[in-house]
């Protein structure tokens, strides 16, 4: 296993982070308990869940499976995303997330987390009291370091300012969605993470299974994938015939390479000087197994000169590739 640094904190971690999303919802207990072994036993010390996924659940099983093990692992943890329809039980009121991490550090079994996370930016929110609520808890002993996902690039150097404004230690690191598909963080989020010293743990390396090869164009979606089951999000990003003809391109060319497209995929972002790690988020066993071999390819420039006759840096595969999870600021007032 390879470990870097975390950015400009001393924190050493692998180069393959276990995601969790699937776990408490569509990897059961038996399935995560073999993820999570084969990972601690090929060296992974870095494992990411959230409060939000299957509300809770996801938490549970990773306080369960590493409570024998906790200081093997830096964990790391999220809030903001709304956890119920009920007033002030999501977002970044002080009064919520002085309660929500007690909530997750009581599934997780643990008394502290690593990494706590801010899930998502609210349009217009002001930072200052979720972040006087950061620094509460740091100085509580709940956290120790704090970072931020899906936020754009001017809010991450905002956040740094009013983080030193207040005395306060900055954010340690940044969870983009990048992949080879979606470039658009190499325009600002990753030259800001760079800038502040801030390590950066991309989700969806493989383009939520798009960069997997395993949806031919011009075929509907197999029964049982994402794509099928109507997820929003991918059908208004990476479901799209330009992507999918990319992606058939470049598996014969991974395959050709002796590597899977999926592996190709993971080694390509881990191959940014800015990341410190990438989030593997399986389902299953096997689909775990099929990252490891990326951290053993080396990108070379024939690879790098190909991915970017398909997608140009710092733009994504396809016009109009915006996470509807995460909209746009409306452009006319009222």
């Amino acid at each position: 296993m390879q470990y870097r640094q975390l950015g400009k904190s001393n924190l050493q971690v692998s180069a393959l982070c276990l995601g969790t999303m699937m776990f408490g919802d569509q990897t059961g207990r038996e399935e995560a308990q073999s993820i999570v072994a084969d990972a601690r036993a090929n060296g992974v010390n870095y494992i990411d869940t959230a409060d939000v996924y299957s509300k809770g659940g996801s938490e549970r099983m990773v306080g369960e499976l590493i409570k024998d093990q906790r200081h093997d692992w830096v964990l790391a943890t999220k809030l903001g995303n709304k956890m119920s329809d009920r007033p002030n039980e999501g977002h970044f009121s002080r009064s919520w997330m002085l309660r929500e991490v007690d909530a997750s550090l009581q599934r997780l079994q643990t008394d502290h987390v690593d990494i706590l996370y801010m899930h998502r930016d609210n349009n217009g929110m002001d930072l200052e009291e979720p972040l006087r609520a950061f620094d509460a808890m740091l100085r509580a002993g709940k956290i120790r370091y704090w970072g931020v996902s899906n936020f754009r690039g001017w809010r991450i150097a905002e956040i740094v300012r009013v983080a030193g404004q207040l005395g306060m230690p900055g954010p340690v690191v940044c969870q983009p969605y990048y992949n080879l598909l979606n470039r658009m963080p190499e325009v600002e989020i990753l030259p800001a993470c760079e800038h502040f010293g801030i390590g950066v743990t991309p989700y969806s390396p493989i383009a939520r299974g798009v960069l997997t090869g395993k949806y031919p164009p011009g075929q509907p979606p197999a029964e049982g994938t994402r794509a099928a089951r109507g997820d929003k999000r991918i059908a208004e990003t990476e479901f799209r015939e330009e992507s999918l003809q990319i992606a058939q391109k470049l598996k014969a060319h991974a395959e050709a390479k002796g590597i899977t497209l999926a592996q190709f995929a993971t080694a390509w972002v881990l191959a940014n000087r800015a990341v410190s790690s990438v989030i593997a988020g399986p389902r299953t066993l096997k689909q775990w197994q099929d990252y490891l071999p990326a951290l053993e390819y080396a990108v070379t420039r024939e690879d790098e000169a190909l991915v970017d006759s398909f997608v140009a840096p710092g733009h994504p595969s396809t016009p109009g590739y915006t996470d509807p999870g995460y909209p746009l600021h409306p452009r006319v007032r009222g």
